[in-house]
């Protein structure tokens, strides 16, 4: 983890740097507020098919919508970016084959803070642009199982928690007229690099339910080969692809 802080704080130096030396072209003060919206894609351990969640691979997620609202504002080339983004993830199949349903939902608001680096010319209608960013990630939802052997036919709320996390951005700025820019961008993000914990929330109770109803991002200390209540062996990585537009008003 101290590894990847300080390979995330050198990329951000770097992007600093780089647009300072980009001063004498990007000398304009820029500060733009907007709103948009685009598809939010789980990777890594968020992806997956519902026998893996049931399993505890991977969170057997997939893609869902996301909604953001951005500010950005600079002065003699160097930008910084703070976004607020909320996202949709589902999904809906079997726990085995021909053994019950599961129906999974989780929501993620995730506020992210970072430098730009502008790529465009003055006067250009066309600005690309590459950004890193630092952010606090709030996850909730629900789990519904229904004729699932060793848990009950529920609905069951997903226990809120927190997590610390990095991505990068690139994207480019279109000149659409005025004071109005549209923002087309990419998005990486790893939602859990720090932070990661499993939590019982029924100690009193050793029941199998206790490994989806919270986030559980990390291994079960009680872990043991073959044990149907105690099955997630490792750490699992949280990661998220965005695709967005935000439309943008100001300088």
């Amino acid at each position: 983890m101290r590894m990847t802080n300080s390979v995330l704080a050198r990329i951000i130096g770097i992007l600093s740097i780089a647009a300072l030396l980009a001063a004498p072209a990007q000398s304009q003060i820029t500060f733009q507020v907007g709103a948009g919206a685009g598809v939010a894609l789980p990777a890594s351990d968020y992806s997956g098919t519902t026998v893996d969640f049931y399993n505890g691979g991977k969170y057997g997620l997939k893609s869902g919508l996301t909604l953001n609202a951005k500010v950005r504002g600079g002065i003699l080339g160097l930008r910084a970016a703070g976004e607020v983004n909320y996202s949709m993830f589902s999904n809906t199949g079997e726990a085995l084959p021909g053994q019950g349903s599961v129906e999974i939902a989780h929501k993620v608001l995730a506020l992210k803070i970072g430098p730009e680096l502008s790529l465009g010319l003055p006067l250009m209608p066309i600005a690309p642009y590459l950004g890193a960013n630092l952010s606090l990630n709030r996850f909730s939802g629900t789990v519904k199982f229904q004729g699932v052997s060793k848990l009950p036919s529920a609905s069951y709320d997903l226990k809120s928690a927190s997590r610390i996390g990095f991505g990068f951005t690139g994207g480019v700025v279109l000149k659409v007229g005025g004071f109005t820019t549209l923002d087309l961008s990419a998005a990486y993000d790893l939602m859990n690099a720090s932070g990661k914990a499993w939590e019982d929330d029924y100690p009193t109770q050793d029941q199998r339910l206790d490994s989806y109803i919270t986030l559980n991002d990390d291994k079960d200390p009680l872990y043991k080969s073959g044990d149907d209540k105690h099955f997630i062996n490792n750490s699992r990585s949280i990661h998220s692809i965005q695709i967005r537009a935000t439309l943008m008003i100001g300088l």
